[in-house]
């Protein structure tokens, strides 16, 4: 097992951080899948293919290049905390788990969200993915590797993008806070993860 972590740190990031990568985009994909359930449960049967694709792109893109920008300034001001990296990873994290958490019960669809309004779905896309700044600081301080963390966080905010325009056109908004809160959770245990890690390193 050793061998196998050595030898993915070889090409890029460990296995064990692929797979915290790959958590923090289901936490921070959490709002882009509430806008594509609302946006699902608005279309129509013949231009549900349509949306889907363009949520998973728009929705998947800016969450990878929000979270790579946020990464690269996190790594400028590196140096400068390098002893309370750490505490700032958690303390990011904390925060923008708990603001979704918070917000999690006064969700409610939106009945006006359009996924094939170019426009609407650009703020859109811009609004769902500011939590991914933060997180991308967070990783910069906790060593992850920022371009594969966008890739993979980007494939699975797309992924799971697609999959909510179809949840929220046979469910409609049901789910909406119960994916928020998730998020939230999930983003919350990351950052206890990357807390505890460094303190027994230490």
């Amino acid at each position: 097992m050793g061998g196998r972590q050595r030898q993915a740190h070889d090409v890029g990031i460990p296995l064990t951080d692929y797979f915290t990568a790959a958590l923090a985009g289901i936490g921070l994909a959490m709002d882009a899948s509430a806008v594509s359930m609302t946006g699902g449960m608005n279309s129509k049967k013949g231009s549900l293919a349509r949306a889907a694709l363009l949520a998973a792109l728009f929705f998947g893109g800016f969450q990878a290049m929000m979270l790579l920008l946020g990464g690269i300034g996190g790594a400028g001001l590196r140096e400068l905390v390098s002893g309370i990296d750490h505490w700032i990873a958690f303390g990011l994290l904390a925060v923008v788990g708990g603001k979704m958490l918070h917000e999690a019960p006064h969700k409610s669809g939106d009945k006006k969200v359009d996924l094939l309004n170019a426009r609407m779905l650009l703020v859109l896309a811009v609004a769902t993915s500011i939590d991914a700044l933060a997180v991308g600081v967070g990783m910069a301080f906790a060593d992850h590797s920022l371009l594969e963390a966008a890739v993979i966080v980007g494939a699975v905010t797309a992924a799971i993008s697609f999959a909510s325009v179809y949840v929220g056109s046979r469910y409609g908004v049901a789910l909406e806070g119960k994916a928020e809160a998730f998020g939230g959770i999930v983003l919350i245990l990351i950052g206890l993860n990357i807390l505890q890690s460094h303190l027994l390193a230490g």
